[in-house]
């Protein structure tokens, strides 16, 4: 698979996640592991694309796949558009959460769903947040894709 821009090759047993292949066999330990079963969305990353709970996947699964997880969003100093919005909507309390809701965040505005604040609402739902700063990171999110439709 393809790691924010990177081939990797990695040998795994075909039950080890994606999540786990991410932060230990890799070492990009900004996905965070939060439930291990799907329902916090911690784990987001973008998988063609797409939004995936990398605890959910089988590693196995993704062979070819190009993988994108927070680390791979900035361009060297520069931070993606959704990530400086966080920072200027402190978006985020304790972090437990932020890579995933960046991830997902990232996804929703890039599938169109960023046009109201109920929308971002609804599209950002599997993303959950223990500090409950919700309302920082959908100010977040409507801002950041103002600046991504520039």
């Amino acid at each position: 698979m393809t790691v924010n821009g990177q081939p990797r090759k990695v040998v795994l047993e075909p039950r080890v996640t994606l999540l786990d292949t991410l932060r230990e066999r890799l070492g990009l330990t900004g996905t965070k592991k939060g439930c291990d079963r799907g329902e916090c969305g911690a784990c987001t990353v973008l998988v063609d694309g797409e939004r995936v709970k990398s605890c959910l996947t089988l590693a196995v699964m993704r062979q070819g796949a190009e993988v994108t997880t927070v680390e791979g969003l900035a361009r060297g100093e520069e931070l993606h558009p959704v990530q400086e919005a966080f920072i200027r909507h402190d978006a985020f309390q304790c972090g437990a959460c932020t890579p995933g809701q960046i991830m997902s965040a990232v996804a929703c505005i890039g599938e169109g769903h960023a046009g109201s604040e109920a929308e971002i609402r609804e599209w950002m739902s599997g993303n959950l947040c223990r500090c409950a700063a919700y309302q920082n990171i959908v100010a977040a999110v409507a801002d950041a894709a103002k600046e991504v439709r520039r």
